[in-house]
């Protein structure tokens, strides 16, 4: 039995119908739809696809291969923990833009063109752009705006990449781009904006943690994973992105120490986990490759459970700053155990879902000979287990006691949180589902002592160092603040520069204004001498007549003794 439905309009239609339901039928409708999805893209036909003629080009809506494929089953997985997470949410929009976000990502997963796959790459960005403006706050209403217009950005580089593309090699197909025309040198800067690209990043960190509690799950799901596959199909084995990939695992790791807000910290280690991914992609490898993909699953469920957590807390407490938490252990002891495990496997602790796919990148870039990158990996690790292994956990449920008391997360958002760390356990402790669903076969066996023994070690030395910093009083403090990150490049330096020219410029600026001012009243002052009462035009009119027709009628005598 096979199934040829689009998986984006089994979200659609679920969208629809929660518009009109409401209650407990809405939430039977909430979940059902992923789940229907994912039973629908299990009877999908590996190889099968769809097509549609339109003028010269075919158009591919439907492709299945092994890379969608398991980037669908994460998609829809992702779905059902956010759905769950949300049930207690009665905002529509919310229920129904989360769905249509969802739906528009695996609807792109499975476009084998590039029109059909620019269509649902802006869906994204229109749907989700609602998840912040739902929060209903004047900075999230900002931070949505400086969102959608990076998304649209990103949107109009990919359709004049995909145009000018088509102009060169007279294709559309979604397949290996790389950057040999202008076409693919756009297209990869569309992928690299949506992805978080060094100096390209700040759109994240400025709305992920601005949107509403239940919506930053969805968000930290989608949007750059849907990138990381995007840069799988298109630019695999393009070495640029093993560096690309290897700063975007390292400079947020600095930001997210100084990080108040712990939504913005998750933030800045979701890039760091992001560059792990990308550096896999660059190094092109079938060992690489399946590595980046799988540390996209499993980086998908894991920070989900920490944004969770963190949504949680804010739900309940309604802060999200570490210099105002502390001490929640008390008050939600089960939030606290499974933030635990998403900190864990972020973390890439042994028997969690981190360790098994993250080793696999660091493995392939010895591999190829990659051995500074191997060494930036390996710092950025130590790195991510410092903030997100350590920092959240600490800063939120221990540290100094804040005095807040309140109750535990409601028990749907519970029920999403264990279903992602019982995910994020059973990956870790038998990693070879995963494995037999990744785009290459898998020769590679995570738990081995040389694996093991080193990774417990660069956990052990992070963690030695986080405590003698606490205790020697060298830790940064949480301080009250925004970090602004590489925008300062444009909100306080372009400006300031601006400024300094025009400033500079001011002279000159007056001279010429004063020098075109005299030449305009001089030209006007010579006309009004020439066209007046008195002036020469008046006292030649005739004459001029005369000498008109006279030239008139010597070109007429020409041009006839010329035939």
């Amino acid at each position: 039995m096979t199934s040829n439905f689009a998986p984006f309009l089994i979200f659609a239609v679920g969208a629809a119908l929660v518009a009109l339901t409401r209650g407990w039928s809405r939430r039977v409708v909430l979940v059902a739809v992923p789940v229907v999805g994912a039973i629908n893209l299990a009877f999908l036909p590996e190889g099968g696809g769809t097509t549609i003629q339109m003028l010269d080009y075919t158009l591919v809506p439907i492709r299945v291969d092994r890379l969608s494929v398991v980037f669908g089953y994460v998609f829809h997985l992702a779905a059902l923990i956010g759905v769950l997470y949300a049930l207690h949410v009665r905002d529509t929009v919310q229920h129904v833009a989360g769905l249509l976000y969802a739906g528009s990502a695996i609807g792109a997963l499975f476009a084998g063109d590039l029109i059909s796959f620019f269509v649902f790459w802006e869906l994204t960005a229109v749907t989700s752009v609602f998840l912040i403006l739902a929060r209903r706050t004047d900075r999230a209403r900002r931070a949505a705006m400086r969102y959608l217009v990076i998304q649209v950005l990103s949107g109009v580089l990919l359709l004049t990449g995909t145009l000018v593309r088509a102009h060169e090699t007279g294709s559309i197909g979604f397949d290996s781009v790389g950057l040999d025309g202008p076409g693919g040198v756009l297209i990869f800067f569309a992928f690299g904006l949506k992805a978080a690209f060094p100096l390209l990043h700040n759109w994240l960190t400025d709305a992920y943690p601005e949107a509403t509690p239940t919506g930053t799950v969805f968000l930290s799901a989608f949007t750059t994973k849907l990138a990381v596959y995007a840069l799988a199909r298109a630019f695999p084995g393009t070495e640029i992105l093993v560096y690309i990939g290897a700063v975007m695992t390292l400079f947020p790791i600095f930001y997210a120490v100084i990080e108040n807000d712990l939504r913005r910290v998750l933030s800045y280690s979701l890039i760091n986990q992001v560059g792990f991914m990308v550096t896999g992609i660059g190094i092109g490898t079938p060992l690489a490759l399946n590595g980046a993909v799988s540390h996209a699953f499993a980086h998908i469920v894991y920070k989900a459970l920490l944004f969770m957590a963190m949504g949680a807390v804010l739900h309940r407490t309604g802060r999200i700053n570490g210099s105002e938490l502390g001490g929640l252990y008390k008050s939600m002891p089960l939030t606290t155990v499974l933030c635990l495990v998403g900190a864990a496997s972020i973390s890439a602790f042994p028997l969690f879902s981190g360790f098994v796919s993250k080793s696999m990148v660091l493995a392939a870039s010895l591999e190829e000979g990659y051995h500074g990158v191997w060494l930036v990996l390996l710092f950025a690790s130590a790195g991510v287990f410092h903030h997100s292994g350590i920092k959240i956990p600490f800063f939120a449920f221990f540290a100094r006691d804040s005095g807040i008391r309140t109750r535990e997360a409601p028990v749907n958002m519970l029920l999403a949180m264990v279903l992602a760390a019982f995910v994020s356990i059973f990956l870790g402790v038998y990693p070879w589902p995963l494995y037999d669903i990744l785009p290459f076969p898998v020769d590679f066996q995570p738990y081995t002592s040389v694996h093991v023994l080193a990774q417990s070690q660069l956990l052990f030395f992070s963690a030695a160092a986080f405590t003698v910093l606490k205790l020697t009083g060298l830790y940064p403090p949480e301080l009250a603040g925004v970090n602004i990150d590489a925008e300062w490049v444009y909100r306080r330096l372009l400006p300031r520069a601006v400024r300094r020219a025009v400033a500079g410029l001011a002279p000159l600026d007056a001279g010429l204004r004063q020098g075109i001012t005299k030449g305009v009243r001089r030209v006007i002052g010579g006309i009004g001498r020439i066209s007046g009462p008195q002036g020469l035009l008046a006292r030649t009119r005739t004459v001029g007549g005369m000498v008109g027709w006279v030239i008139a009628l010597l070109v007429l005598y020409l041009v006839l003794n010329f035939v």
